[in-house]
């Protein structure tokens, strides 16, 4: 007994390969092929993965608690959620080995009654913490040649800094002289209230 679960966000509502229907039959068919009895399809439409506060999820989480189904059926392993800790708390609490329910992924061929099929669980989510930590390394990589060569970074204009028509930030006199009477007077043990 399977729930199959669907979901697209807003944006991903137009596009192909995406969409509730194509979730749908890709469930259907999966569970035919594999003798699964869907009890229910429960849909998340227009609503990210960004969060596991979504009522069908949460929904289909109830269902899995209270017994009502073994396991459940996605499309695609992004369909439940992106993040690793939300993933972690899922295997901990339904998906794992000691949870006991199931979980199927059709496009990522996921099958977690057998050991194959948790094993290669646990490695997508291990790549995706992967991925996860080398885009903030390059994001922190960038972050700091940018404040090497005092280019903008954000929307706030660091005290100190005046904004070039290049984009660039440039030394503000004034407001480094204060800068650096603060920091003499931080030195000298003054308190951050009495600076």
């Amino acid at each position: 007994r399977v729930i199959g679960y669907c979901r697209v966000s807003t944006e991903e509502q137009d596009t192909s390969g995406q969409s509730l229907g194509v979730q749908r039959e890709k469930i259907e068919g999966y569970a035919k092929l594999y003798d699964l009895n869907i009890v229910r399809i429960i849909v998340d439409a227009g609503v990210s993965a960004k969060t596991m506060d979504r009522p069908g999820l949460q929904d289909a989480l109830a269902k899995l608690r209270k017994g009502e189904a073994d396991g459940m059926v996605i499309a695609k392993l992004d369909r439940l959620t992106r993040s690793v800790a939300d993933w972690q708390e899922l295997i901990d609490n339904y998906f794992g080995e000691k949870a006991g329910k199931q979980l199927f992924s059709v496009a990522d061929c996921i099958d977690t009654r057998t050991a194959a099929g948790r094993l290669v669980l646990n490695v997508l989510l291990s790549v995706a913490q992967w991925e996860r930590e080398a885009i903030g390394e390059r994001t922190r990589d960038v972050l700091g040649v940018m404040r090497k060569r005092h280019m903008r970074i954000s929307r706030h204009i660091p005290y100190g800094r005046n904004l070039e028509a290049n984009g660039h930030l440039a030394r503000n006199a004034d407001e480094g002289e204060v800068i650096k009477r603060m920091l003499t007077m931080r030195r000298e043990g003054k308190t951050f209230r009495a600076i």
